[in-house]
């Protein structure tokens, strides 16, 4: 990558990072407070046995074993589809480092979740989300990865659709089942941006450090 595309890159990693540095200013001073408030309330008026039961399974989904599960079928199917051991070293980094600085920020920052009658009982801290966390990482990251070997743009089209899909989901039933605050999700989502950008661009970045030597080598 030459300077600057380099530059560029940072800067659309940089923009999240005062983002999220904003928002947690807000988030740790009560500022969102009453707007979280406000944003559950209106949730609540989408309420309904039916979709209460759609999203329990939702936010299941979402829960460390079936994450867990999802991710050893993605690191099965990238590595014997493509043969690329790099690829799930950066899978792996990327969904064991979200879960990571997840749990690092919750005790950090111990944030108590919404006392505003859950439909359903989480324990631990709120801020940021887990379950937002984990899906922002591993589909971003399948994305990532499946992107660069697809050559459908219709395919391609399909994969962020159904990613963008699967990671908004996950946090509104966060939301919908009151275990958390909107910015709770908002947060786990630019936290997980950052991460995911920053470890994509230090992969990208040696890969292409990788192609440049190689290419010395063969061209003296």
């Amino acid at each position: 990558m030459n300077s600057k595309l380099i530059s560029k890159l940072l800067l659309l990693g940089v923009f999240p990072l005062i983002s999220v540095i904003i928002l947690t200013y807000l988030v740790t001073t009560n500022k969102t407070l009453d707007l979280d408030e406000k944003i559950i309330e209106v949730v609540r008026t989408f309420e309904h046995p039916f979709i209460t039961k759609i999203m329990i399974a939702v936010s299941f989904i979402g829960n460390t074993w079936p994450v867990i599960i999802v991710s050893l079928v993605m690191l099965f199917v990238i590595y014997k589809l493509y043969q690329k051991r790099d690829e799930v070293l950066l899978f792996i980094i990327v969904s064991l480092g979200s879960t990571g600085v997840n749990q690092l920020l919750k005790h950090v920052f111990k944030r108590e979740r919404p006392i505003l009658d859950p439909i359903v009982v989480e324990t631990g801290f709120s801020y940021p989300s887990g379950h937002s966390m984990a899906a922002f990482s591993l589909y971003g990251i399948i994305t990532f990865l499946f992107w660069r070997h697809i050559k459908s743009s219709f395919k391609r089209k399909m994969l962020i659709v159904f990613s963008v899909i699967m990671i908004f989901i996950i946090g509104f039933s966060r939301v919908y089942l009151r275990v958390h605050f909107p910015t709770d999700v908002l947060g786990a989502y630019l936290i997980s941006g950052v991460w995911l950008f920053f470890t994509i661009w230090i992969y990208q970045y040696i890969k292409d450090k990788q192609f440049s030597r190689q290419n010395k080598k063969n061209f003296p």
